[in-house]
């Protein structure tokens, strides 16, 4: 009986001193892999569902959204703005170039056309939806769009474009009578854009005269009607911009376009993109310069047209067309471009102020001597 118990206990022992042998083996590997040691204390998960993080992002505003709600605001692209910002900026460039110098922009101004600026596109990509849902199924990047995807009926989005235009007439009309005809002219080109991929190879261009509309206008708005010397160079460089990211964007779509039968600049260029984009580029740089020039611009303007070139240079030079990812990022980055010159404008109407203080004192000192 003895002898039984005392194997028992030896092979319980046996047992016990393998599983430690192993624990061991397995808290020194947790460990080497960073688990914390005992007496650490670690915020525990809770026994619900984890929390996401909080994101202020466009795209988590939207997902956060009632849900009835959310087709509409993708369908405005309020989850990506970065359309609204490359449709904004012009109108920023216009109206900082003719706020008086030594003064920053009207804020009243930049408010009221950022408001603008935020229904336009989404009217804009309401009727392109509306004019491309069959060729939007056929396309895998906007196969999900809320019309192609049958989450927003034609007839919804007929009155939820109405609403948009309401609102951005509302707009329109704080502004005087001239900017007010300027604006609406401007929409016979909002309306037939969407209808210029299927005809010619240049959309990109149609694009281009109605996303700088702003350039003419915020001058407008601010001065009372369009200085042609400032206004109609500031459009043109708007344009080449337009071609030089619109032709980036447009590489991400080319094979499905091209089977399907839509026309756009990369299609045309192919190959010699980065040529083309190079020429734009230059021809925009030449525009900002005569606006320079022509709206006696100083020193910060041309130091920020510098590195708008660098940053066109380093944009062209680096992009791959062939990778849709790396156009969407060469596309994005030119929010960043269009800040800079922003920028640019501002501290160099700031100078001015400065120039002529200066120039005062000088003359001052003169008529003491």
């Amino acid at each position: 009986m003895l002898g039984a118990r005392g194997a028992a206990v030896a092979r319980g022992l046996q047992v016990l001193t393998h599983s430690w042998r192993r624990d061991s083996r397995a808290l020194a590997l947790a460990r080497a892999c960073g688990a914390p040691r005992a007496g650490h204390w670690q915020p525990s998960a809770g026994p619900g569902p984890r929390r996401s993080r909080l994101s202020l992002s466009a795209a988590a505003v939207v997902n956060s959204a009632p849900r009835p709600l959310q087709p509409y605001l993708r369908l405005m692209r309020l989850d990506k703005p970065i359309g609204t910002w490359l449709l904004y900026l012009p109108c920023t460039w216009s109206i900082g170039l003719a706020a008086e110098p030594g003064c920053f922009p009207d804020w009243y101004m930049l408010s009221l056309f950022g408001t603008g600026a935020v229904l336009m596109r989404g009217a804009g990509c309401t009727i392109n939806d509306m004019w491309d849902r069959d060729y939007d199924k056929k396309v895998i990047r906007t196969v999900n769009r809320p019309i192609a995807a049958g989450d927003i009926s034609i007839f919804r989005s007929f009155i939820f474009l109405g609403g948009q235009l309401t609102l951005a007439l509302g707009v329109l009309l704080c502004l005087n009578y001239y900017s007010i005809a300027l604006g609406a002219a401007s929409l016979l080109l909002v309306i037939t854009y969407p209808l210029m991929k299927r005809i010619t190879y240049w959309p990109q261009l149609a694009l281009g005269l109605s996303f700088n509309w702003g350039a003419l206008l915020g001058w407008s708005a601010v001065k009372g009607s369009c200085d042609p010397s400032v206004c109609l160079p500031l459009y043109f460089s708007g344009i080449m911009w337009t071609l030089i990211y619109d032709t980036i964007y447009a590489h991400q779509d080319k094979r499905d376009d091209a089977l399907i039968g839509l026309k756009s600049t990369a299609l045309r260029f192919r190959d010699n993109t980065k040529r083309w984009l190079s020429g734009f580029s230059v021809a925009m740089l030449g525009a900002l310069s005569l606006v320079g020039l022509n709206s006696g611009q100083t020193a910060p303007y041309y130091t920020a047209l510098a590195a708008v070139g660098a940053h066109l240079a380093h944009q062209i030079y680096t992009l791959d067309i062939h990778r849709p990812e790396d156009c969407w990022d060469k596309f994005t980055s030119n929010r960043t471009l269009g800040l800079i010159v922003l920028l640019g404008i501002v501290l160099g109407n700031l100078w001015k102020e400065k120039k002529t203080d200066e120039a005062k004192k000088s003359i001052g000192s003169r008529i003491e001597n």
